[in-house]
């Protein structure tokens, strides 16, 4: 620079005024290098005016002296203006040195910098478009300056290169999406409010279709929606509100699926705005798409279904998520069953973005996947290969529904305790219509579900236990259970014994895949789905771990399941079961709760109906195999033989009941015999009792009753009945002569009542040897303790 040579055809008048650190002087300067290229323009000198511009930049502009670097900046903005429309064929070489100075360490530089750009932008108009990206680079550094001055130069020339894109139709979108993508994971407010800014007027120009690129910056809006500035979120809000209208007006054109998992990722924010936006824009995704979004179904379940329990501070989340939960069900339909999973079906493409968070996204797609706990659980992202199509009509689109990671996520959320009331509710509702439109499918998931659904009937919540029952039933009665070679029990008693096993023997135990063939415990065993008997079993070893279940929930628990399934069959398969049960004195509990329900429980009207008479070789069988079992409990027993009219061996049951041990609790159990007798239930035995002549032995039993009662309320109460018995001379009629009614019925019935006779006094001697034998432990532990 001190040679005078190297710098022409600057004069070195002007080299001095370019470089003195009074503006007025610079800016004289300028004005003489104005008209020196405009002199050159005129003439057509290209080479002249490059060496003008490469002076200004490299000795000047890019100089280690501040004042030198001023008068560069003010000299190529000189340039510009003197070039006018030509200035384009520069703008390379104009721009360059003018970005350098953005990052000058002195802001009086930065604003010099910002004022050159101005005026060089201002001239060049759509010419600097070719050179966007990096003046878009420069400009949001500038956005976070702290100095207020340069702040302001850059919003002026931030505004004027908003113009020209607007008026322009020749923006390179492409080209600029990948800065924007990177740009938009900034931290800082004002480089993020510059971010949202250029996003609404790109959004604003008709020629420019930036929901193409949605998905590239979709992630980064939602982190800018939690920024602390409120205006900045309110920006971003309306931003994101622009791109749902432009959604819902051109679903064909909308990559659905690529948004599907940055949605399920927000959908879990801790902060309301952005959960309560993705859960909104992920109810008009399934809503607009369809079965587009079943392949993401386990991702978006793991982030609705734990908004379904948010209590009223969250109740417009909650309001959303159940919406998104609603039609994310109705999307899966009965061909999903039918579908073969290993053939080829329609893409869904699911392209990770370039922020980490979804750099690998976990594809859900076996059983074996580990679901973690809250936060960013993984993703169900089914990378399929063909080209995405919108689906208009759904039932034309064939997708591959992920049922492995819906039922591991319906699963995890099922066994976490934490979990509230309301989802595990929508669980259930979830696995329930699995099972309804998807059951050949789902039945091979049946084997790890049960155990859960077993666990859940001690919920806390009665509609959860209804819902589980209702899922249970469906389990048990589908014909699919038994349809599915291979995915049926084996074993009826190889499911997660409990402390307290119950111990079925093989011949009864066992239970073919496909049939019921092997349950020959009974002659009567109505048919069965193959895991009805499976879930009897571990009902009753439910029951038998968790008595606490059985007094509080057990009555509810049998009566639902006897609206839901077939009481007979309940019944007879519980019965069944008992009848070899080891732990004597849960089975004595157990008939006792059954016998209970039996006969008080209006959902067993028609069963008790089908006992009462005894008029077909079924309710026959029936009798015989409940019987069998309410042997374990003798006044059960008699209270089964009162049932069905069976008054004479009620009398002869009675009549051994001097050979049993008498205790409290079965002089209690007698007691509320007396009481049900009272009850509408008995209405036609107590009716019975005016035909003396015809029910001798129905008055013998209830004075056995009697005599077997300690003088209390319930002797009382037996006692005046039984003196309101009719004198059997006064009650004789003309067709007194006919033969007992009862008599006949129970001549028709070819029951072996000397047989049941005898199998209720071999259960009764084992009752009477377990009884014994707790007592002599009890004793031993005594002598130990005085010990």
């Amino acid at each position: 620079m001190n040679a005078e040579r190297d710098l022409s055809p600057l004069t070195p008048g002007v080299v001095r005024a370019l470089t003195d650190k009074l503006y007025e002087k610079r800016k004289v300067a300028a004005l003489e290098i104005e008209k020196l290229v405009r002199e050159f323009v005129a003439q057509n000198n290209t080479s002249q005016i490059k060496h003008v511009i490469q002076i200004l930049s490299q000795e000047f502009a890019l100089s280690q002296h501040p004042h030198s670097r001023k008068g560069g900046l003010i000299g190529l903005a000189a340039c510009s203006i003197a070039l006018g429309k030509d200035s384009g064929l520069y703008l390379k070489e104009l721009i360059e040195p003018v970005l350098t100075c953005f990052n000058d360490a002195d802001s009086r530089l930065r604003y010099y910098a910002c004022e050159a750009l101005y005026n060089i932008v201002k001239v060049a108009r759509g010419s600097v478009l070719p050179h966007f990206n990096v003046l878009f680079d420069g400009l949001s550094k500038l956005a976070a300056d702290p100095d207020p001055n340069v702040k302001s130069g850059s919003e002026l020339l931030d505004r004027l290169l908003k113009d020209i894109v607007t008026e322009s139709n020749q923006f390179d979108l492409v080209g600029f999406i990948p800065l924007l993508r990177e740009r938009i994971y900034s931290n800082n407010q004002y480089a993020r409010q510059f971010i949202i800014s250029w996003i609404l007027v790109l959004e604003s120009v008709p020629d420019i279709n930036l929901l193409d690129y949605l998905p590239e910056i979709l992630d980064g809006l939602f982190q800018i929606l939690g920024d602390n500035s409120k205006e900045i979120r309110k920006m971003c809000e309306v931003a994101l509100g622009e791109f749902l209208k432009e959604i819902k007006k051109n679903p064909s054109s909308v990559k659905f699926a690529e948004m599907a998992n940055i949605l399920v990722i927000h959908c879990q924010a801790a902060d309301d705005l952005i959960q309560l936006t993705a859960m909104c824009w992920m109810r008009e995704f399934i809503q607009l798409a369809g079965r587009v979004m079943l392949p993401y179904s386990s991702g978006i379940l793991t982030a609705v279904l734990p908004c379904l329990s948010y209590d009223d501070r969250k109740k417009n989340i909650k309001e959303v998520a159940n919406v998104c939960n609603q039609s994310l069900m109705k999307l899966v339909i009965p061909e999903d069953d039918e579908m073969d999973e290993a053939k080829p079906s329609m893409t869904v493409p699911a392209e990770p973005t370039s922020e980490e968070s979804l750099s690998k996204p976990e594809a859900v797609t076996t059983g074996e996947s580990q679901l973690p706990h809250h936060g960013r659980n993984e993703l169900d992202v089914t990378a399929l290969n063909q080209p995405l199509f919108f689906p208009c009509s759904c039932e034309r689109i064939q997708v591959t529904l992920n049922l492995d990671g819906i039922v591991q996520v319906l699963d995890y959320h099922l066994s976490d305790t934490s979990i509230g009331m309301m989802t595990r509710i929508a669980v259930l509702k979830w696995l329930y219509h699995l099972y309804i439109k998807t059951p050949r499918k789902m039945f091979r998931h049946t084997d790890s579900l049960f155990p859960i659904l077993l666990r859940t009937l001690s919920d806390e919540s009665d509609e959860v236990i209804l819902k589980d029952l209702e899922l249970l039933a469906e389990i048990a009665s589908s014909p699919a259970g038994q349809t599915e070679e291979g995915h049926g029990p084996s074993d009826g008693s190889d499911v997660r014994p409990g402390p307290v096993e119950l111990h079925v023997p093989a011949r009864a135990g066992q239970l073919s895949s496909s049939s019921t063939k092997g349950l020959e415990c009974s002659p009567s065993t109505p048919t069965m789905n193959s895991y009805f008997y499976k879930f009897m079993i571990n009902l009753l070893k439910r029951f038998s771990s968790e008595r606490k279940l059985l007094e509080t929930r057990g009555a509810f628990i049998i009566r639902q399941l006897c609206l839901l399934l077939n009481a007979e069959n309940i019944f007879h398969s519980m019965a069944d079961i008992l009848l070899r049960e080891e732990d004597l004195k849960f089975a004595s509990t157990m008939v006792h709760t059954l016998n209970t329900i039996l006969l008080t429980s209006s959902e067993l009207f028609q069963l008790r109906n089908q006992l009462k008479d005894l008029k077909t070789p079924e309710s026959r069988n029936l009798f015989c195999c409940l019987y069998r079992s309410w042997c374990h409990n003798p006044v059960t027993t008699v209270s089964l033989c009162f049932l069905t009219q069976n008054y004479k061996h009620a009398y002869d049951l009675i009549q051994k009941f001097g050979d049993l041990e008498v205790t409290v609790d079965f002089l209690t159990e007698v007691d509320k015999l007396v009481q049900l007798i009272e009850c509408p239930i008995f209405t036609y035995l107590r009716l019975q009792l005016l035909d003396v002549k015809n029910n001798p032995y129905l008055i013998k039993a209830l004075y056995g009753l009697l005599m077997l009662l300690p003088q209390s309320s319930a002797f009382q109460l037996l006692s005046h009945r039984l003196q309101c018995v009719p004198n059997p001379e006064l009650m004789q009629t003309t067709d007194s002569t006919k033969p007992s009614t009862s008599f006949k019925r129970t001549a028709a019935c070819n029951i072996d009542y000397t047989e049941l006779l005898q199998h209720f006094e071999k259960v009764q001697n084992k009752h009477l040897e377990a009884r014994h034998q707790r007592a002599g432990r009890a004793e031993q532990l005594d002598r130990r303790v005085v010990l």
